[in-house]
């Protein structure tokens, strides 16, 4: 075989390798279905948009507004003027060439004072705006932990189905070695009684655990808007940023306050409310208005048809029975409700990574804690069953360090499983997620 042929092969080997082979899914890849899935997300996106739109709109006051109309007239009979007195008459020729006319008007109105009403709506819309992008953000980095927790919640169910299926293994092979002792009489037969009940047992927690990740590969599932019966493999590996839970709590907490989104929407909703009411106290001030216009009226009578005009208006409201000045108060109750609660986020906020920061020094802890846990647990399993084959141990003893190292096994997992997902939750607490 030449050295090209050879080097071809391999690469096809290799191709097709890759392609049987499909790759375990990551909590990147999750996150990306969710947001593509999401429908509460798609909502919040909308709202958005909305507010955007709202904006534009608010924005568009300031530019003059165009109206153009046209019309056309029949009447019963074309009408004419006619004014008589005691030593004269006079009628005046037809003032329609028949008994209908044709009409048509272009009028342009360009605001010059409207007493702060348009400056506060585009400062209202444009903190309407920033409100719902940072909600946007918040609802993203929500969707992101739930997605985690679900993906979490999976390998957490795998592993207890795993250390489920090594109890049974285990419990297994020691029934078979109880039951060769058994029938040569060197053991009771207590002894395997007890062993098949512990097996029993055993199979029981396996079938549950199996159930129970079914389940969460469906809660997985449609977090990612995906059939609920989809199963894939899973990425043991989940990107996480342990150089946050190094940082002491306080640099943290400041963090935090800087730049959660929740905290940042909640401030432009307040500010929107605010500027809202100053909206509607400029509702009691004049309002001026540049107007031009061109119309085109039918007839018989006047020097001409079409007439062009420019001129300023001037409205005013002088009393509306206080209903500008309650609306205004309304919103500005609503603003210091707004600005109340944000305080109380702050508090929450501060809570959350304190909490999550905490968690994930425990969950250190007791990594370190459960690695040992499981060695141990082992060297006693192993010692256990050769006491008991050389008639040194009891049963009970070997059943006892069977159920000391599934539930070692099941503690180290979770720990394991316990702090990546502490340091996402701290990595959304200081809104890094």
């Amino acid at each position: 075989m030449s050295f090209r042929r050879a080097v071809v092969l391999v690469l096809a080997a290799a191709v097709w390798g890759a392609g049987g082979v499909a790759a375990a899914e990551t909590l990147e890849e999750a996150w990306r279905r969710a947001m593509e899935n999401d429908h509460a997300l798609a909502a919040v996106a909308s709202e958005t948009e909305a507010a955007r739109a709202g904006e534009r709109t608010a924005r568009a006051a300031r530019w003059p507004v165009v109206q153009a109309s046209a019309g056309y007239t029949r009447l019963g009979a074309a009408p004419s003027l006619e004014v008589s007195g005691p030593d004269f008459a006079f009628r005046s020729p037809p003032i329609l060439d028949e008994d209908d006319f044709v009409s048509s008007a272009v009028q342009v109105r360009l605001p010059l004072y409207a007493g702060g009403q348009i400056t506060a709506g585009i400062a209202a819309a444009r903190s309407s705006r920033i409100a719902a992008e940072e909600m946007e953000q918040s609802s993203r980095a929500a969707l992101k932990l739930d997605v985690a927790r679900a993906y979490v919640g999976v390998l957490r169910a795998r592993r207890a189905l795993e250390a489920a299926e090594s109890s049974v293994a285990s419990l297994a092979a020691h029934v078979a070695d109880v039951e060769q002792m058994v029938e040569r009489e060197l053991v009771p037969r207590s002894d395997l009684l007890a062993a098949r009940v512990a097996l029993a047992n055993a199979e029981h927690t396996r079938v549950r655990a199996a159930n129970d990740v079914q389940i969460a590969y469906a809660a997985y599932n449609r977090r990612l808007g995906e059939p609920l019966d989809r199963n894939t493999d899973l990425d043991e590996r989940i990107p996480t940023d342990p150089s946050l839970a190094k940082q002491p709590v306080e640099a943290l907490i400041e963090r935090a306050l800087a730049s959660r989104s929740e905290l940042q929407g909640m401030a432009a909703q307040a500010e929107a409310l605010a500027f809202q009411a100053d909206a509607q106290l400029a509702t009691l001030r004049p309002r001026i208005e540049l107007t031009g216009g061109y119309n085109y009226f039918e007839n018989e009578i006047l020097d001409r048809e079409d007439f062009s005009m420019v001129g300023i208006g001037v409205t005013w409201s002088l009393f509306d029975g206080g209903q500008a000045r309650n609306r205004a108060a309304a919103l500005r109750h609503a603003a210091l409700a707004a600005r109340l609660r944000l305080n109380d986020m702050r508090s929450m906020i501060e809570l959350e990574v304190r909490q999550a920061w905490l968690d994930v020094q425990a969950a250190k802890a007791r990594v370190d804690a459960s690695r040992e846990a499981v060695a141990q647990a082992e060297e006693n399993l192993r010692t256990a069953r050769e006491l008991y084959g050389a008639d040194l141990g009891t049963n009970t003893q070997v059943l006892e360090a069977v159920s000391l190292r599934t539930s070692a096994v099941t503690n180290r997992d979770n720990a394991i499983l316990d702090e990546a997902l502490a340091q996402l939750q701290l990595a959304r607490a200081v809104g890094a997620l």
